[in-house]
């Protein structure tokens, strides 16, 4: 008997993939937060260089008394060309001549200015401190903040490829415990970061966790989920995904310190450590790594929880046990039961393409039409991933599905690392990083054809497995299948 019908007999959906499920889901939503954290904490307000006679507290009032803030900042900090004043030079001294050119403007480039040797003042309306505010990073510094984005996705990809081998090996459950507390220690002492290297390095470490909390979580709850449902269960996992970015947005604006934003999002996985000891391993890769004692004991636990009795007879190794060739049913989402995984995938990511390539020669003030067209790229990269995800799981076996997921996340976050550094075109081309971003997903629509379809094919377990599936027919039914019972 396969796996899956050993998934049916202890139940396949019930009370403990509820249970296992709601213990998961929030540590999704906050985990999204860190891997986004730096989009407020790292904001950059509003600033200008520090002047003596301006921003000095000890200056007498009746120095400057007479004269307004205004009057003040005129003479003091030069205007850019957009006439307002430079973030990043003032005068060597004050120019009080401009008092008096009557609405005129001189030209700036024959007054001595430079750099703010002294600070720079920040606009604190909207965050009271960010890592920029605190390590004054821009004007020669602004370099350093996309280097820091750059990292933790970096720590991303490097904890995918190492913690994604280390689950295939020790399990899922245990490196993702790992991860959890990895998550919380280095989280919560970034926090206290006394300098932006000891700050970047706390956030690799937190970079490093990010991936296997977002794999293991997902194997834990696909892996325990019957094959009807599978569809079902991603869709609400990528919707706790977007949930995690909406409540970042509103802890950012309840939290404008950034001390405090990171320690309120780095705290709750204390919780989920500890709460964690009560997931259940992955049944299927005890089995698939030759450990199918503890592979029925987990069974027995899930049977029990979804209140399923006298499973005992039923749940024995010696006579249900064919788990070399898994059968798994069609996912129950009705565009990829239907038209298949690569048609899905193809028509998303053109449409996410053409949908940005519209969008550049939208006017800004046509925001309503500029919004529509961000929606439905949003949309697509939505549907892009999930079919991906579906898609992906039917493709890898489940000994090395682990690893496949790290190899994915290595390919993520690549390009969300380039992310940041590529928005540096701009000063080539305005609409330059926008372009590539439209054309990159329209150039990965035919390559999507090298992939064979999964649609009805059973989910491999083994290498062999997936050898075996490329003989069978894509256009056959799920009645065409069979299983060979085997013995241990």
């Amino acid at each position: 008997m396969a796996f899956e019908e050993l998934l049916d007999k202890v139940g396949g959906l019930g009370k403990f993939q509820m249970l296992q499920m709601t213990l998961i889901l929030p540590s999704l939503m906050v985990v999204v937060c860190h891997s986004l954290l730096e989009n407020f904490t790292a904001a950059v307000p509003g600033h200008r260089c520090w002047v003596h006679i301006l921003d000095n507290a000890t200056v007498s009032d009746n120095d400057t008394g007479i004269l307004s803030p205004d009057v003040l900042l005129r003479i003091s900090i030069p205007l850019d060309s957009n006439l307002k004043p430079e973030k990043c030079r003032r005068f060597l001294h004050p120019q009080w001549q401009l008092l008096h050119l009557n609405g005129t403007f001189p030209n700036m480039t024959d007054l001595d200015t430079e750099p703010c040797v002294d600070g720079w003042v920040y606009d604190h309306n909207l965050f009271s401190s960010t890592i920029v505010t605190e390590w004054d990073l821009v004007c020669d510094q602004q370099s350093q903040k996309p280097l820091i984005q750059s990292l933790v996705m970096v720590g991303t990809l490097m904890g995918g490829l190492i913690y994604g081998h280390l689950s295939d090996r020790f399990g899922r459950k245990l490196i993702l415990r790992w991860c959890l507390l990895q998550l919380a220690i280095s989280g919560t002492c970034t926090t206290f970061a006394p300098n932006i290297f000891i700050y970047c390095l706390l956030r690799f470490l937190s970079g490093c966790s990010i991936a296997v909390v977002i794999a293991n979580n997902c194997s834990l709850i696909i892996e325990w989920t019957r094959s009807q449902s599978k569809g079902m269960v991603l869709t609400l996992i990528y919707c706790a995904l977007s949930i995690g970015q909406m409540i970042l947005g509103g802890l950012a604006f309840v939290f404008r310190e950034w001390h405090t934003l990171q320690l309120v999002v780095s705290v709750p996985f204390f919780v989920f450590f500890l709460s964690s000891r009560w997931l259940v391993e992955s049944s299927r890769w005890l089995i698939i790594t030759n450990k199918p004692d503890e592979g029925l004991k987990e069974l027995k636990i899930v049977a029990h929880r979804n209140g399923m009795k006298n499973i005992e007879e039923t749940l024995n190794l010696e006579v249900i046990f064919g788990v070399l060739t898994l059968s798994v049913r069609c996912l129950a989402l009705y565009p990829m039961n239907k038209v298949g995984r690569r048609p899905i995938q193809m028509l998303s990511m053109f449409l996410v393409g053409l949908s940005i390539l519209i969008n550049i020669f939208v006017p800004q003030d046509m925001q309503t039409l500029r919004l529509i067209l961000a929606s439905v790229g949003i949309s697509c990269v939505a549907a892009s991933q999930t079919s991906f995800s579906v898609h992906q799981s039917e493709l890898t076996p489940t000994i090395v599905r682990a690893k496949a997921a790290g190899l994915d996340l290595l390919a993520n976050r690549c390009g969300a690392a380039l992310a940041p550094l590529l928005m540096a075109l701009v000063v080539y081309l305005p609409t330059l990083p926008w372009i590539i971003y439209g054309v990159c997903p329209i150039i990965a629509v035919p390559v999507l054809l090298l992939l064979p379809e999964t649609k009805n094919l059973p989910l491999p377990d083994t290498i062999q497995d997936v050898e075996n599936n490329k003989k069978f027919s894509r256009k056959a039914s799920e009645k065409d299948f069979y299983i060979k019972v085997t013995k241990f």
